[in-house]
């Protein structure tokens, strides 16, 4: 039996641990200092307070302050904690990393360099092993449409595990695969990557277009297909100039990924809030008072550096993502035309 301890009690934490208790994993649930009311309620046999489903009694939980013996002997490491967290958490278990046989990732986002440069998160992750002195066992990039909600109920759910080393993709995809949990696997870690966050920051668009229809009583559908259309093309226009697969974003990670978020994950509400009129600044204050963490929020300055970084031509290529930056950071209260300007077609 495989064992695995996953650092994050949080939404998708906690669905993969219910759906590798079904694969006939051995699994640890670790909560960090925020997660003690999530651990609480797992423990009562409650459901878990951000996905209302019961975790599995097999899953066996540790506090913060446990995390040595919740990393004890096990065979994977899974990190699923904010991204804001990655650091932080990584140098506390990176003892542990370094004696696992892989290190998976749930976590979406960027990570910035100390000389200000945009990482991946697996490189940055790899960056503060190697400042540490220590050697990361091969990173799993778990990437695509999985709803915690709805994996941690055993509803149907494609994945993808995406690793530099495809023989390690493919073995995980075998091994932590159930009837109703389906694992793709991939060698393209950058593709992944790289539509995992960003999927998060188009999804704020798509909501926009979602809360027009509330604000004016009539459906914006058109708008709304523009939008995918172009978060889409972005996603792989980015993928492709740090060295990804095209076909990547048009998968699982991209178009899969973007469907569900923008259907109704928490990007997707905070971007209806914005379109129905509350103000950028205003609905992020009523998602944080939820407990709702909108990660495409602080991923869309990092995202913008990171394009600069890359190749400044790209910045006339992607319009979404700059009309993104405008409407949430700068609270532009113009927000449908500044989404209609991004998505439609100049013309010929």
């Amino acid at each position: 039996m495989p064992s695995i301890v996953i650092l994050g009690a949080g939404a998708m934490g906690s669905g993969l641990a219910n759906a590798l208790v079904r694969a006939g994993w051995e699994v640890n649930l670790w909560g960090t200092w925020l997660d003690d009311h999530l651990i609480d309620a797992i423990e009562a046999g409650s459901p878990h307070p951000r996905i209302d489903v019961v975790i599995s009694g097999k899953v066996t939980t540790f506090r913060s302050d446990d995390l040595a013996k919740a990393m004890d002997g096990v065979d994977v490491v899974a990190l699923s904690v904010a991204s804001a967290g990655v650091p932080k958490v990584v140098e506390l278990a990176l003892p542990g990393i370094s004696k696992a046989q892989a290190l998976w990732m749930t976590t979406k986002g960027f990570l910035p360099a100390e000389d200000g440069t945009i990482q991946l998160l697996p490189a940055g992750v790899r960056a503060i092993a190697e400042e540490a002195g220590v050697e990361l066992p091969p990173i799993v990039a778990i990437a695509g449409p999985v709803k915690a909600n709805e994996c941690a109920a055993d509803e149907p759910t494609a994945t993808i595990f995406g690793c530099k080393d495809k023989d390690v993709a493919v073995k995980y995809a075998r091994e932590a695969r159930s009837d109703n949990y389906a694992i793709e696997p991939s060698d393209d870690e950058v593709g992944v990557e790289v539509c995992a966050p960003m999927k998060n920051v188009y999804a704020i668009m798509l909501g926009i277009a979602d809360g027009l229809q509330d604000k004016t009583g009539h459906p914006h559908h058109n708008l709304k297909a523009a939008t995918f259309a172009q978060a889409v093309r972005e996603m792989s226009i980015l993928s492709v100039a740090l060295g990804a697969k095209e076909a990547t974003a048009y998968g699982l990670p991209g178009v899969g990924d973007l469907e569900v978020t923008g259907l109704s994950g928490r990007n997707k509400v905070y971007g209806s809030r914005i379109g129905r009129g509350e103000g950028a600044k205003t609905a992020l204050e009523t998602m944080k008072e939820l407990e709702q963490t909108v990660e495409g929020v602080p991923a869309i300055p990092l995202a913008v550096n990171l394009v600069e970084q890359t190749d400044a031509s790209l910045k006339e290529r992607m319009p979404l993502l700059f009309a993104a930056q405008q409407i949430v950071y700068e609270d532009d209260p113009n927000y449908a035309d500044v989404l209609a300007q991004a998505v439609l077609p100049p013309r010929p």
